[in-house]
């Protein structure tokens, strides 16, 4: 039948732009009877095979067109006949048919809604709700269809089309919430679920504009339903929410920057649903039950009696479960778990650790919880540091193991929810919160009593408080869950914890409980096998994290106590010896290489606790060493067996770190000796606030109290026992080994020797330590291992007594160094780079010695030594920002001692050259050893230039270093002004380099540097040093203590430094004020007589503050501060008198005599 007898056997118009329209004076019966007729035909029609191809215009022009005719007989057509016809439609769509269709129903669907607002009749009205939802269906459906082809622009007009639908439901028939009925939250199910496809298709390319206008219509849905506080409980509104919740979870998968205003009302509402459908339930599960037990807490045990998790039931398989819940169902929860949350899949919606079999209803409740917890996840990964603001709403600060209903958190949801995914989620959302900025801002964390005097809370307080709920909820699931991969889950919670947590700023007890709850666990074991060995690992690793931490005067006595006890050799409970006990497990290398890795931990944090193990860890890494079968990883390449080996490599490694942290810790290692005597910071102002330099591979001793001279010796004889076994029974077995990590390791060890240490072993272990450190430096072919191998040389050569006895030694380190120095990675010149530098202070004060007698070295060599390091050091200020900090420190390190001659006569010129020339300051030879020296001078006659070279690039490491390396200029200047030879009125760089020195005490943001730049300004001892630059000097250093105090800190890390720079500011400003009456400049009078004010209040400040002694430093007494301002008052005074002003000379002689 053709349709268009359907309508009077009036032909068809093929012309869309004259429609058809139909007889007005038919009867409703008839209309009705039209339109039934026109649908079913038009469904046969569409079923043909193959479709009809003038179908699609017949739907448009008969129907869509009669839209109007279509409403008023609505009522009366069965709804299935309208809405079937799309779904069993095959019809191939393209751009301008899926243009009519959208127009069409956009234009239905708004008649409907039109009708209903018009008439107030939304609530119950099925004629027009339902049409609607079906419309909305109808066009998914046919979307479907084309979407694989569809434009983003025909995506943005479907996705703007449905949630002007959903912002219908926004009004009066949203607000009224409790009475609304279950076919317009269908109608908003579907509109959200087809949001939500828009967004998973094409989210990441939609415009700004339209992902902001989804993201406020969703604001507004859960900000309506957050207002009502309670949500409706049955399965109809359960989808809804999942769809709801759903589409937020895809739209903020990408949010763009634009969250900021809308964080805080997500999260109020989310909160909701933590609890969602457990409110009054007589399922709901308690993690914690059945178990009077005493937890584990940081200020005292908290016994409490709640329920545990509900197991009453038969146990019913997973296929039996899915036919009652639904195979639909358990692909819809599946689809709300994003691949990038770490949720745990399952083989029905109802988990084998879910207890009894859930209903359908449990089922939707718990897709919601998890939907909305995992839409907390993907706020805080959006933008974790504003987020850290909802902490406070989304994790506890009391109580935390109390299960209350209306108070959900997401630890909550983690100890008592009855799904295994909605716990598994709350874990993740845990983990992604600590991980990221948040460790940085809970490091203002400190826990505090409550007090109940007032309200108000700091945010260090608050932050204190759940930090310590945090640790006593993670604790107490350690200590009783049962499913394995949560488990896993919540050791990593710890480990962020422990990471995060400002453990000096807690209770002093918390950190002893974290650790001793861990090593519990590990005792206590692992239920199933299949998982024993991972999770023993993970909790291993915990352990390793919680014993790295600043260390604790509770976890040591802990240590200490089980030592005395016995309990290493007793085989008894604790954690060293579990430790010694696990890393023997050869079988389980993760298990092994973990326990090492702990076993470092407490070398380096407890090193007296280690100093006293010295057998157990002597016995242990001999027999590891020894059981493992020296093969190289190379044989195995390519096969199963080099995963195998590739472990057991990292087990004999880790077993040689440990090693060599034990060794540390026994010698009593601090770092490379400083043979440096920093005259710049030689003065009572400055002395009282040098830091103390914290260095990374020394053990921390903050526990150790100062040792006397006896125990010095003590120890020094320990030590030198201690490496002497280590070099006979562990050495042979890994300097050599085959693998390059066991070798590197190996070498390292000797980077933590100590002078003390290796002068005390025999002869011929030095040398084998010597040895084994260039051979490896000069001839491995594996990097790390050369790097490792210069690290070694460039502590060796800190040792002032190495060079004694020949230079044989040094000559062998500049070469190693040296040679490696011209590696084409940058990580091997680094440390290639920091040896020589080492080698170059460490020459400086040899010739230091030189010159004063207490040694003899031939000039050749000196010379050639000097000749060597100063070209290297030169071509290496063009490296790598760290190559050239480490080149420029060397440089500055040569600069102090050689001497500089300057006029010299170059044998054969005619007339007198004036080149600079660079020798060791070594005593005037013999008369004839004159032969000698010229001969070397004009041999060297190519390096006439290297003082301008050097500062040449000094001034150009200022402009293209980082920060580090301006320090190292900064300070190598120091030297360089130190330097007696060195004339400096007379260089025609003087200025340059004042200029530089004064740029970066005014402008640097890094106090550090402008420290050392106020120190090398103090470092000239005579105004003539200064030359013309004095003026410049005194009135640049005058203006920045002027203002010093005004200025803004934009940097934190500047605070701890802010006393230092005051002081190092008072200190130059002393020494120049000091020369300013042996200056013969008028400017300089005149400056002094215009900042004459402002000179006397600063030192009579300065005066005042000389009586308070708390700080009074170790080595300089207060009558030397007293002589530094007296002697700079007595200089000002001469320089008023000089230029005839008496009255200020008058006021400054009275602060001199106040002095005395």
């Amino acid at each position: 039948m053709n349709l268009d007898r359907l309508f009077h056997n009036k032909p068809i118009n093929h012309n869309p732009a004259k429609k058809p329209e139909i007889i007005g004076s038919l009867s409703m019966s008839s209309v009705v009877r039209l339109w039934r007729t026109a649908f079913l035909t038009l469904r046969d029609e569409t079923l043909a095979s193959p479709p009809r191809a003038a179908v699609l215009h017949l739907l448009n022009q008969l129907i869509f067109s009669q839209s109007n005719y279509l409403l008023n007989a609505a009522p009366h057509l069965p709804s299935h006949e309208i809405h079937g016809i799309s779904h069993s439609s095959t019809l191939e769509m393209n751009s301008t048919s899926w243009d009519l269709m959208l127009d069409s129903f956009k234009r239905i669907v708004k008649i409907f809604l039109g009708k209903a607002k018009t008439e107030s009749t939304l609530i119950g009205n099925v004629a027009i709700i339902k049409p609607t939802k079906q419309c909305l269906e109808s066009l998914r459906f046919l979307f479907g269809l084309y979407q694989a082809a569809a434009s983003l622009s025909e995506y943005e007009q479907l996705l703007s089309f449905v949630l002007e639908v959903v912002e219908y439901f926004q009004g009066d028939y949203l607000s009224d919430y409790h009475t609304i009925s279950g076919a317009v939250c269908e109608i908003l199910t579907v509109a959200f679920s087809m949001t939500g496809e828009v967004y998973s298709r094409v989210g990441s390319s939609l415009s700004v504009e339209t992902r902001k206008s989804t993201i406020e219509v969703l604001r507004k849905v859960m900000d309506i339903l957050a207002s009502k506080s309670l949500l409706l409980e049955d399965n109809i509104s359960a989808r809804f929410y999942n769809e709801l919740l759903h589409c937020l979870h895809l739209v903020l998968t990408e949010p763009r920057g634009y969250l900021a205003d809308h964080v805080a009302g997500f999260v109020a509402t989310l909160r909701i649903f933590f609890r969602y459908g457990l409110v009054n339930k007589a399922h709901v599960m308690n993690q914690a039950t059945n178990h009077k037990t005493e937890v584990v807490s940081t200020s005292q045990n908290l016994p409490f009696d709640v329920s545990n998790r509900s197991r009453s039931g038969a146990y019913r398989p997973p296929h039996l479960r899915r036919k009652v819940v639904g195979n639909q169902q358990h692909k819809d929860e599946e689809r709300l778990v994003s691949s990038r949350h770490e949720i745990i899949s399952s083989d029905s919606d109802c988990s084998d650790n879910d207890g009894p079999m859930m209903d359908s209803s449990s089922v939707h409740f718990a897709k919601a919880r998890l939907a909305a917890i995992i839409c907390i996840q993907d706020l805080c990964q959006a933008d974790p540091k504003l987020f850290t603001a909802q902490w406070t709403l989304l994790l506890p600060s009391n109580d935390v193991l109390q299960h209350r209903n209306y108070d959900a958190t997401l630890m909550s949801c983690l100890l008592f929810d009855p799904s295994l995914k909605v716990r598994t989620a709350a874990a993740s959302t845990v983990m992604t919160m600590l991980d990221g900025p948040a460790s940085i801002s809970l490091q203002v964390a400190e826990y505090r009593e409550h007090s109940k005097c007032g309200s108000f809370t700091s945010l260090s307080s608050s932050l204190g408080h759940i930090l310590m709920q945090l640790h006593l909820g993670t604790l107490y699931l350690i200590k009783h869950e049962t499913n394995t991969r949560l488990l896993a889950l919540i050791f990593k919670i710890l480990v962020l914890l422990v990471s995060s947590t400002p453990y000096s700023r807690m209770s002093p007890e918390l950190l002893l409980n974290v650790i001793s709850s861990v090593q519990s666990k590990i005792d206590d074991g692992f239920l199933l096998h299949n998982d024993r060995n991972n999770l023993q690992a993970t909790a291993i690793n915990c352990l390793s994290i919680a014993l790295s931490v600043s260390a604790s005067t509770h976890v040591n006595n802990m240590l200490l106590g089980e030592i005395s006890t016995g309990s290493l050799e007793g085989q008894r409970s604790g954690v060293l010896c579990s430790l010694f006990r696990l890393s023997e497990q050869l079988s389980s290398p993760s298990i092994s290489l973990e326990a090492f890795q702990a076993l470092k931990a407490v070398a380096h944090n407890y090193p007296n606790v280690m100093a006293l193990c010295w057998e157990q860890v002597s016995s242990v890494i001999y027999e590891v060493l020894s059981s493992s079968s020296d093969v190289s990883a190379r044989l195995w390449r390519g096969s199963i067996e080099h995963c195998v080996a590739s472990i057991k490599e990292r087990v004999m490694t880790a077993a040689v770190k440990v090693l060599d942290e034990c060794l540390r810790a026994i010698s009593g290692f601090r770092g490379t000796e400083d043979l440096s005597n920093d005259k710049s910071l030689d003065s009572p102002f400055t002395s009282d606030y040098v830091k103390t330099k914290a260095v990374s591979s020394a053990p921390s001793y903050s526990l150790e109290s100062p040792a006397t001279t006896s125990d010095e010796s003590k120890k020094c004889m320990l030590a030198s026992d201690r490496w002497l076994e280590a070099t006979i029974k562990h050495m042979p077995i890994i300097i050599n080994h085959s693998s390059s990590m066991v070798r590197a390791a190996s070498v390292t060890c000797f980077a933590g020797m100590t002078s003390s240490v290796f002068f005390s072993l025999p002869k011929d272990k030095q040398e084998y330590i010597i040895s084994s450190s260039i051979n490896a430096a000069l001839n491995d072919e594996v990097p790390s291992v050369r790097s490792a191998a210069c690290r070694a040389i460039g502590v060796i050569a800190c040792f002032p007594q190495i060079y004694h006895s020949s230079t044989e030694v040094l000559e062998k380190f500049i070469h190693a160094a040296e040679h490696n120095s011209r590696d084409s990675l940058v990580s091997v010149r680094i440390t290639a780079s920091w040896a020589l530098a080492n080698i170059c202070d460490s020459l400086s004060h040899f010739l230091d010695e030189l010159h004063a007698g207490r040694c003899s070295i031939e000039y050749r060599k000196s010379s050639e030594f000097i000749s060597l390091l100063v070209d290297s050091g030169l071509r290496l200020a063009r490296d790598n920002d760290k190559v050239k900090a480490n080149a420029v420190r060397g440089l500055g390190n040569l600069s102090r001692s050689i001497q500089i001659t300057i006029g010299l006569p170059v044998r054969g010129d005619a007339v007198d050259c004036m080149h600079s020339k660079i020798e060791y300051c070594g005593a005037q030879g013999p008369k004839d050893h004159m032969e000698e020296r010229l001969h070397s001078l004009e041999a060297s006659s190519g390096s006439s230039d290297w003082l301008e070279q050097m500062v040449q690039a000094f001034l150009s490491c200022v402009t293209t270093g980082n920060v580090k390396v301006q320090w190292n200029v900064c300070h190598a200047l120091s030297n360089l002004f130190l330097n007696k030879t060195l004339k400096l009125r007379d260089m025609d760089w003087a200025c340059s380099v004042f200029s530089i020195l004064l740029l970066l005490l005014r402008d640097s943001s890094n106090f550090k540097i402008r420290i050392q730049a106020a120190a090398a300004l103090a470092v000239p001892e005579t105004i003539n040093d200064y030359g013309k630059s004095y003026y410049d000097v005194v009135r640049s250093v005058q203006h920045v203590v002027e203002n010093f105090k005004t200025d803004q800190i934009l940097k934190p890390s500047n605070f701890k430094y802010w006393i230092s720079l005051e002081k190092q500011l008072t200190s130059t400003m002393l020494h120049l004020l000091g020369l300013a009456s042996t200056s013969d400049q008028r400017t300089i009078q005149d400056f002094l007589i215009k900042k004459a004010s402002f000179l006397e209040i600063w030192i009579r400040d300065l005066c005042s503050s000389l009586g308070d002694t708390s700080n009074e430093t170790r080595h300089l007494s207060l009558d030397q501060k007293k002589e530094v301002v007296s002697r700079t008052i007595q200089s000002l005074i001469k320089v008023y008198e000089s230029s005839n002003h008496r009255l200020i000379a008058q006021r400054f002689d009275g602060m001199a005599r106040s002095l005395v």
